[in-house]
């Protein structure tokens, strides 16, 4: 199955260049949106339609008709709303499962694009990869308030360099510490000249996620 949806990400980011991303990693995607093929995995936590999500509003995955697609908005679709709209419609899904597809059909785009293409590793035998953007890191920290106040700081201190960055140049990220989540922030310099990008220095906010008692 994660091949199929692999080979289906691929082919989507080969119709519609820099509208679909197949680039697992962040740095390599810039403005386009990633299918995520990942997701059909083992230890996944995909939501499920009628899902309700974390945020203020109560969101919900909401299954869609086809001609809502380009008229609906994520934020219309709370808990309230939800239910008033399962009252008033049913559900878009009903009957999806007695309409089951077959995989054949991209096992065999699989095949003909061939494996996809990997990130090269490290060579100090970790196995770890190695991204081929120019990339620093600025922050580490508890919170996402406190790191994007490292980024705040590091901006203030390299204005020319901010002025050349794209939005997706700026890589906030979410990460899973041992017990807790923790944020990084790392700037993707591809678009600063190589002479003038900074260079790595100490971190603006340095959180230690794996220190004994955090």
């Amino acid at each position: 199955v994660r091949l199929a949806a692999q080979a289906l990400a691929r082919e989507v980011a080969d119709r519609a260049p820099g509208l679909a991303s197949a680039q697992w990693w962040k740095e390599e995607r810039g403005e386009s949106v990633f299918v995520d093929f990942n997701q059909n995995a083992k230890d996944r936590t995909v939501a499920s339609a009628y899902s309700v999500r974390a945020l203020p509003d109560a969101r919900v995955s909401t299954p869609l008709a086809w001609d809502e697609l380009r008229v609906r908005r994520p934020e219309e679709f709370t808990v309230p709303t939800v239910r008033a709209r399962f009252a008033e419609i049913g559900d878009p899904h009903a009957g999806i499962d007695d309409a089951a597809g077959s995989l054949e059909g991209l096992l065999a785009l699989a095949e003909r694009l061939g494996p996809a293409e990997r990130a090269p590793r490290g060579a100090d035998g970790a196995g770890r990869r190695v991204s081929t953007m120019p990339l620093i890191e600025i922050a580490r920290a508890a919170t996402k308030d406190e790191a994007l106040a490292g980024l705040d700081a590091w901006k203030a201190r390299h204005p020319t360099v901010v002025e050349k960055l794209s939005p997706a140049d700026v890589l906030v990220d979410g990460m899973r510490g041992s017990s807790s989540l923790w944020y990084r922030i790392r700037v993707n310099l591809q678009h600063v000249p190589e002479g003038e990008r900074p260079a790595q220095g100490p971190l603006e906010v340095d959180y230690d996620p794996w220190r004994p008692g955090r």
